[in-house]
């Protein structure tokens, strides 16, 4: 006994096996158990631990104190550099859902490009409004939108959301303040800025191909009627914008206004003197935490306060829309922790000594692990904390760059929302919302998730060649 708990504890074999059985358990108990990821993660992490023979004190700590500790340090520390970044955003994405921006943004758009064009305009709504809003609260804000086009052309509703899904679901997956990027740019401690830049970059290419040329092919041969009562129910709220809606110019720069001031933080340290006003300036308006609170704080104004919301409409619109978030950053910090486990007890090291040895790329590795976890399992954000946290520990050792770090999330973000069926969420919203058949959305929505993952992983795997 005592021979195999040595070969367990020390082997690269034993650690692997032990890594192998942790995934495996922490499945069974998410998926067969239907416990919460968030309990499950800190279980397995917690037996994972002990099976590695780690000091009960190094793990949970002592009565006297346990701020040390495996499980409050793993869970905490990650939360304090995402916690506020999430709910900031959270809050700018309630703002402008409450105040009818999206109706603006999307009814400009559709006029813009006209009625031959409408599905393509419905997919730059997407892409647009998707950057503050999660990618459930743009399917129902935008889809009263999408029966009205699609009802107006005559055509299959498929050519009119799935540009629309595809917008939302690449910047929900690949793009800050979202929980997903947010949270694997925190465990890799990859600056936000270039999370942005290279989400940008891969999401674009597999947006077009998916939202766009896909959608656009598949929509023209599978003929979807509008929902009659879904159509019923957007004429009683009206498809347009309504008449004190804010301009489109206000809720552009909302949108803007944050992803600006992280890029100047960004890439202001690097372009800026070292130490000088301007510096110091950029660095701090870019911080994250605060480029949204400055942003929440504008939306609050322009969009609440100046159009009639009074503070207790506000107060009352971010109780209810920071209520989602408590078990998004449960889960990130239970999996920060399980990643931590993995870290101290040397598994981390075993992966990385062992892809080493089969030749297999970091990146590559990334993104099998998180196409796994998301096809078992159905949760893009678990899979996004657990790939993030069983990597981890390897990259730490490779010495990357920040923006070869933030394609390493790009691949794990796009292993994340692969070939999406029944043991995710977002596949019935899809289905019951647009009146598709499960059969069909096997077909449309399933392979369009399919494509954008892996449209942008290969965007980020060349990239990773060329960048240093």
């Amino acid at each position: 006994m005592t021979g195999f708990v040595d070969w367990l504890q020390e082997s690269t074999a034993g650690l692997l096996t032990l890594a192998a059985v942790s995934i495996a358990v922490l499945l069974v108990l998410i998926i067969r158990v239907k416990l919460e990821p968030f309990i499950a993660l800190i279980v397995v992490g917690l037996l994972t631990a002990l099976a590695a023979g780690v000091p009960v004190g190094t793990l949970v700590g002592s009565a006297q104190g346990a701020s040390d500790s495996l499980l409050e340090s793993g869970f905490g520390g990650v939360l304090g550099h995402i916690a506020a970044i999430i709910g900031l955003g959270t809050l700018l994405g309630a703002v402008l859902e409450k105040s009818g921006g999206a109706q603006v943004l999307t009814s400009a758009l559709l006029r813009a490009f006209g009625e031959k064009r409408a599905p393509l305009a419905m997919g730059v709504s997407g892409l647009i409004f998707g950057v503050p809003v999660f990618f459930d609260i743009g399917i129902f804000v935008l889809a009263p939108l999408v029966y009205v086009a699609a009802k107006q052309g005559g055509r299959s509703i498929l050519l009119y959301c799935l540009p629309l899904l595809a917008g939302l679901s690449v910047t929900h997956a690949f793009l800050p303040p979202h929980p997903g990027p947010v949270a694997a740019a925190g465990l890799l401690g990859v600056d936000l800025g270039w999370v942005i830049l290279m989400g940008a970059i891969a999401c674009l290419p597999a947006w077009f191909l998916g939202g766009v040329l896909f959608s656009s092919w598949i929509g023209k041969r599978i003929d979807v009627p509008v929902p009659e009562e879904m159509l019923a129910a957007s004429r009683q709220e009206g498809p347009g914008a309504a008449k004190d809606a804010p301009s489109l110019r206000l809720v552009a720069l909302i949108i803007a206004v944050p992803l600006v001031l992280i890029l100047l933080g960004t890439f202001g340290s690097i372009l800026l003197a070292e130490g000088s006003r301007f510096s110091g300036v950029a660095t701090f308006v870019g911080t994250p935490a605060v480029a949204l609170t400055i942003t929440v704080l504008l939306a609050f104004w322009l969009l609440g306060t100046r159009r009639g919301m009074t503070a207790k409409d506000l107060a009352e619109l971010s109780s209810v829309a920071l209520r989602p978030v408590a078990m998004i950053l449960l889960v990130v910090g239970a999996g920060a922790f399980f990643g931590t486990v993995l870290a101290e007890t040397g598994i981390g090291d075993a992966v990385a000594n062992s892809l080493d040895s089969a030749g297999l790329p970091v990146i590559l590795a990334a993104y099998v692990i998180s196409c796994g976890m998301r096809i078992a399992q159905g949760s893009a954000t678990v899979a996004i904390v657990t790939t993030t946290g069983i990597i981890a520990p390897t990259v730490t050792q490779l010495g990357y760059s920040q923006p070869q770090l933030a394609l390493l999330v790009v691949a794990i973000a796009a292993g994340s929302i692969i070939a999406s069926h029944v043991n995710d969420g977002g596949f019935w919203i899809v289905s019951r919302y647009f009146g598709i058949s499960v059969q069909d959305t096997f077909k449309t929505w399933t392979v369009l998730e399919t494509i954008l993952s892996v449209v942008a992983f290969t965007v980020a795997a060349l990239l990773m060649v060329f960048v240093s």
